[in-house]
């Protein structure tokens, strides 16, 4: 969670997501979601690394630090352990 982000009392915040400094977060984030802004908007989804995910056309992405795949379905996003 970046410097100066507000949560309002109630939300959950999703494992492994990221919050960017100066967020208003005002409704719950999904796991590995990227949210910054006011209000907090999602903008895409990141590893367990903090690496931005770019899912190709079958819903897998690779983190370029770890090698980790993560698969979307359903804007849910899970990694895929071997």
């Amino acid at each position: 969670i970046g410097a100066n982000a507000t949560i309002v009392c109630g939300v959950s915040i999703g494992k492994f997501s990221f919050v960017g400094a100066g967020a208003v977060i005002t409704k719950d984030i999904k796991d590995y979601a990227l949210v910054y802004g006011n209000p907090g908007i999602q903008n895409g989804w990141v590893s367990e690394y903090g690496n931005k995910l770019n899912f190709n056309s079958d819903g897998i992405a690779l983190c370029g630090e770890s090698n980790q795949k993560y698969m979307i379905k359903n804007t849910t996003v899970t990694k895929i352990i071997k």
